[in-house]
């Protein structure tokens, strides 16, 4: 059976689908401390400051970076590099969004990329899911290279004592298998929903 305390955090953890996630946070943070179930110093102890950090200052790395353009510039460079051709655009925000993934955080990443990827589709006259299905698996496998790429690796690195060399040495090799694998499977599932005529690619 599981006790009170156990009771009040699984009650928290529950309603925190309903709540805003910064909301529910403080108020479950103030639901363990007022009900005993950790101490206030236990508590202070148990917070990744190293994580915290780390996350804040990619969140104003990314801030500045996004204000410049530089990942529409990327976008919109690699869409006329390859003439407009929609697969080939399509593989092409496959590696951009799964190397930015690896070296920011992978949900702004993805945020960054959505509205250049609608711009895009608008231009083309096609359907941008294929298109966001494709950024955000890539995000996933790029964020899971390396330390930095996604919240859970850094909370391992930081209790593990791991650094960016030991997850970027393990795991690049997978995930560059995977990720060719993947990018692979995208183009052969939407191949045939990416037809579209030449003058249709001059817009881009």
């Amino acid at each position: 059976m599981l006790s009170q305390q156990a009771w009040i955090a699984l009650i928290v953890f529950l309603i925190s689908e309903k709540i805003h996630r910064t909301k529910i946070a403080l108020m479950g943070g103030i639901l363990v401390l007022f009900f005993n179930i950790m101490s206030q110093e236990e508590a202070i102890k148990s917070i990744d400051f190293n994580t915290i950090g780390l996350l804040v200052g990619m969140m104003i790395i990314v801030a500045v970076t996004s204000k410049t353009g530089l990942f529409q510039y990327m976008a919109v460079k690699s869409a006329k590099m390859v003439g407009g051709d929609p697969m080939k655009i399509l593989v092409v925000f496959f590696g951009l969004t799964a190397i930015c993934s690896a070296l920011l955080d992978n949900v702004t990443t993805v945020l960054l990329f959505t509205s250049v990827t609608f711009a895009i589709s608008d231009l083309l006259q096609i359907n941008p899911i294929p298109y966001l299905i494709t950024e955000i698996i890539a995000s996933n496998i790029g964020g899971t290279a390396t330390l930095i790429g996604d919240p859970p690796n850094i909370m391992i690195g930081s209790a593990t004592g791991l650094g960016f060399n030991d997850f970027a040495v393990n795991l690049f090799v997978p995930t560059f298998i995977i990720g060719i694998v993947t990018c692979f499977i995208l183009f052969l599932l939407y191949r045939n929903q990416m037809n579209i005529s030449v003058q249709q690619k001059q817009r881009i």
